[in-house]
């Protein structure tokens, strides 16, 4: 999931979408780390360290994603230190983060939802304890050359792009992905299965170089990578949330949440309440200073996690989350995201999230 000429995918993306009600669910965090050194534990079995300077310390794993941002910016702009918490940030895959939480390695993990469902199947105690973004940032991306053969621009109506794309080669380096580009070829009629030749690579990175060498004619992925091979002249961007509505938060309800160990919350109510209340309040800024042109902060925050990625195309791939200003979440809201996994096919067949697997008690 993000983000020199940019300027324009902003502008033909139309207006941000603002879903109202509460918001839920994926942040996480780069490697980075903070400076104050590590003392000792503070009181025999409280399991929590201290550093020089008396903050508690607190490792978070993050994906190294835009939804990485709010824990930037939570970093960035005191909030964490505001709250007595010292953050060191790690990187982590969905595969890893659930374990990291089990090992008690991270205290917070900021999870997608689909991670955090399938660590439920599994039957791992974890608890989602505040949403900080919403929204599902994705790219369909062709390349130079099947634009110019199909004609399709940055502003070609769904329709024709879905049409277009019947016949064609497409990439594939996750289930979901070729899920969610299926969502979309289906609702105009052309059949992902029967119409489009798939090419299973490992990694949006693979799907990049594909795209580059001819291999592939298109795929779809998180952002940045998309709009960078636009940026780059490599490819042309022909469908994402706003031209998608089905991949939109509004109708998905998908997102990302901070998640923890149930036992970690239950003898540190204390420390989640205080983490959860630093990343709303950074989730609250960036909803009110997105737009602000004069402010760099929410950018350079991003850019911790999305080392080299030209300014412009963070820039539009931040457009495309809401930042919500409260992290919390509801059942409505859970089950909207369920029926949009669900419709994926790649969850385990006893997914599901109950009331006791989230909660809005430590929000402040």
């Amino acid at each position: 999931m993000t983000h020199d000429d940019l300027t324009i995918p902003a502008a033909r993306r139309g207006t941000r979408l603002r879903p109202g009600g509460s918001h839920r669910l994926l942040a996480l965090a780069s490697a980075a780390l903070l400076a104050p050194a590590l003392l000792t534990a503070c009181g025999g079995d409280s399991g929590t360290t201290t550093t020089s300077d008396g903050l508690v310390q607190v490792t978070v794993g993050g994906g190294g994603s835009i939804f990485d941002t709010p824990l930037q910016v939570a970093d960035a702009n005191g909030y964490f230190r505001k709250q007595g918490l010292a953050v060191k940030f790690v990187t982590l895959t969905a595969a890893t983060g659930p374990s990291a939480l089990q090992s008690g390695s991270v205290q917070f993990f900021d999870s997608s939802p689909t991670g955090f469902v399938s660590a439920l199947a599994k039957g791992l105690p974890q608890i989602a304890v505040s949403a900080d973004g919403l929204g599902n940032p994705l790219g369909l991306v062709v390349s130079k050359k099947f634009a110019e053969a199909h004609k399709l621009t940055a502003e070609s109506p769904a329709e024709q792009v879905a049409k277009a794309l019947a016949g064609s080669t497409g990439g594939a380096s996750s289930a979901n992905t070729k899920a969610e580009a299926g969502i979309f070829l289906d609702k105009y009629g052309v059949d992902p299965d029967k119409k489009v030749t798939w090419v299973s690579l490992p990694s949006p990175a693979a799907d990049k170089a594909a795209i580059n060498s001819g291999q592939i004619d298109w795929f779809v992925t998180s952002e940045p990578i998309p709009l960078q091979i636009e940026n780059d002249g490599d490819g042309v961007v022909v469908a994402d949330p706003f031209k998608v509505p089905e991949w939109a938060a509004e109708q998905a309800g998908y997102g990302q949440v901070v998640v923890t160990q149930k036992s970690y919350a239950t003898a540190h109510p204390d420390i989640v309440k205080k983490f959860v209340t630093a990343v709303q309040q950074a989730t609250a800024y960036m909803d009110t200073h997105l737009e602000d042109s004069d402010d760099q902060t929410v950018l350079k925050a991003a850019q911790k996690s999305l080392k080299g990625v030209p300014d412009s195309v963070v820039q539009a791939s931040l457009q495309q989350v809401d930042w919500p200003a409260s992290g919390a979440m509801d059942a409505a809201g859970w089950k909207k995201t369920m029926a949009f996994l669900d419709s994926l096919g790649t969850l385990p067949a006893n997914a599901e999230v109950t009331s006791d697997n989230w909660t809005n008690k430590y929000l402040p």
